[in-house]
């Protein structure tokens, strides 16, 4: 069971971003109109956008609480890990692909990867699930294929570069000598404590116990992550983008960045993306849709309830130089 002090510390933060939020709106009505006039169109737009992807993120968020619940509380004693090949390779691979039986997008799967730790898998094989899912699923390969059909391979080079990213990042994490250092302290000793035998009359119990927890740790960081992005996306502007949008490499590059920055759900950024079809090569649009749904802001803010900051930091590196050499091949190949 995660420790007190662990759901203290989130509470806490939950708290004190309310309590902000709640200062900041009694200042805002109690001042006169001009005091807040030079900020509320930038500060607007950065609240509506990090509201949109709150909203956007919510339900997804709670379906992913739901299945780490359903997988650590209510299936039977490594009913997961027994079903999965030995092997590690096969193994990943299979791992890869179960997004088509648990469609949700990225916000999602951030609390189904923590359960899945906690079950017992490794963090080479929970990292693979969490990069691969978010793209190997029915509703983002059905968007994706509604907004680009099978135009300059776009969905293929998707599908293929989430499948071979997030088992790239898989095989090296499951090399290292001691992958359970990649999990912070507090998570890391939650995954050491024995969940399997927990009294069958107390599991409605202990899934209040975990939605409460998991809910505590999730939404303050993805507030956070929301309100940054949605700062940034006001702070640049997109035309500086656009602009870049010709050349092969920058293309690339400006997308990620994009991607990054609006932190947009995986089953609807195809059609986000569509509107700058016509302005970025093709290999742009298959970063943009490879990356985002692997690293953009709001998810390192939900991952770092369960990785180091170093860990992430790395993750990030290896998923963008991997992107990137996709995106230039389209770019050339096509």
């Amino acid at each position: 069971m995660p420790s007190r002090r662990a759901t203290a510390v989130s509470g806490r933060g939950l708290l004190i971003g309310v309590v902000l939020v709640g200062a900041f709106l009694t200042a805002r009505l109690l001042s006169p109109p001009q005091a807040f006039a030079a900020i509320d169109g930038a500060l607007g737009d950065g609240i509506t956008l990090a509201l949109s992807v709150i909203i956007e993120s919510l339900p997804f968020v709670f379906l992913g609480i739901g299945f780490s619940i359903i997988v650590q509380v209510w299936l039977p004693e490594g009913f997961l890990l027994r079903r999965l090949p030995r092997r590690s390779l096969p193994r990943r691979l299979v791992l890869s692909v179960l997004g088509v039986l648990l469609p949700v997008c990225e916000c999602g799967n951030v609390p189904l990867a923590r359960g899945f730790l906690m079950s017992g898998l490794t963090v080479g094989e929970s990292m693979t699930f969490l990069l691969a899912a978010p793209i190997l699923n029915p509703v983002t390969i059905i968007t994706t294929y509604e907004a680009f059909g099978w135009e300059d391979g776009v969905l293929v080079s998707r599908i293929l570069g989430g499948f071979l990213i997030a088992n790239l990042v898989g095989i090296i994490y499951s090399r290292m000598p001691r992958p359970m250092s990649a999990l912070t302290p507090v998570f890391e000793r939650s995954c050491s404590v024995d969940h399997s035998h927990a009294p069958r009359g107390k599991r409605l119990t202990r899934s209040a116990e975990l939605f409460a927890h998991e809910t505590t740790a999730m939404l303050p960081s993805l507030f956070v992550g929301a309100a940054i992005a949605g700062l940034i996306q006001v702070a640049v502007s997109r035309d500086v983008l656009v602009t870049l949008g010709s050349n092969p490499l920058w293309s690339v590059v400006a997308l990620m960045a994009l991607a990054f920055v609006v932190s947009i759900c995986s089953n609807v950024d195809a059609f986000f993306v569509l509107a700058l079809g016509s302005t970025f090569m093709p290999g742009a649009i298959v970063a943009f849709l490879v990356f985002g749904p692997m690293i953009d802001i709001k998810m390192l803010a939900m991952l770092r309830t369960t990785f180091r900051a170093r860990t992430l930091a790395l993750v990030t590196a290896l998923v963008a130089l991997s992107t990137l050499v996709l995106g230039l091949a389209v770019n050339l190949l096509v």
